[in-house]
């Protein structure tokens, strides 16, 4: 496949001066916003199964606020609104051909802060690897693709109950040796391709779920 054949879904944080959103609300709100558009891709159908069928799940996060976002809200697009995180999901674009309001923002740096500590989590649970440091917009990218392994391995019963329960999914860094012990069981796991931040092939997230043991897959 040549770069002009590879397709990358855009996602925008808005991150406002004065009320960034914290940082685990962004990585939730990611991962939802590729399940809503993974379940129901709407008129976006073609665009969305032409970018899943290249086996590329490449996903870019860049940041937006005030009149930025205000002109992201008018492009093609799903608003997904968590805690106090707006993440918008844009349908799949070529690589290289971007709209320009989403090409103009920025996409390196972006950093959020945890100011208060997340609440116990329920499945399904996508872990962050503690040994690894990445920016939230990386993590962001990250989650995302976690939630679309962990959505490609579940049965059609189980993708029904995660409907029900509006398609939420938890982010938390897991404890080291609970990591090594999801990856080493199979679990989908997010191997990084190295183009930002980390080395090819780092395990990124570990996506765990009962309904996911046992069907597994792997990026």
């Amino acid at each position: 496949m040549n770069e002009s054949e590879l397709r990358v879904l855009p996602l925008v944080v808005r991150i406002e001066r004065a009320t960034p959103p914290e940082r685990t609300d962004a990585l939730e709100a990611a991962a939802m916003a590729v399940l809503s558009l993974l379940d129901d891709p709407g008129e976006w159908a073609e665009e969305v199964g032409v970018w899943e069928s290249t086996g590329k799940i490449r996903k870019v996060v860049r940041r937006a606020r005030g009149a930025e976002w205000r002109r992201v809200l008018a492009l093609p697009g799903r608003t997904l609104e968590h805690g106090g995180a707006e993440v918008r999901v844009h349908p799949p674009v070529p690589l290289d051909d971007w709209p320009k309001d989403l090409s103009r923002l920025q996409v390196s740096g972006t950093e959020l802060v945890d100011a208060h500590e997340p609440p116990p989590a329920e499945p399904p649970i996508l872990w962050l690897n503690p040994e690894l440091t990445m920016s939230a917009g990386k993590a962001m990218a990250q989650a995302g693709h976690a939630a679309q392994l962990a959505w490609w391995a579940s049965s059609p019963s189980a993708r029904e109950s995660w409907r029900a329960a509006g398609l939420r999914v938890a982010v938390r860094i897991a404890e080291a040796h609970r990591f090594r012990e999801l990856v080493d069981a199979g679990m989908p796991v997010v191997r990084d391709a190295g183009f930002t931040e980390i080395a090819p092939g780092s395990c990124t997230l570990v996506a765990d779920a009962p309904w996911l043991r046992g069907r597994a897959v792997r990026s």
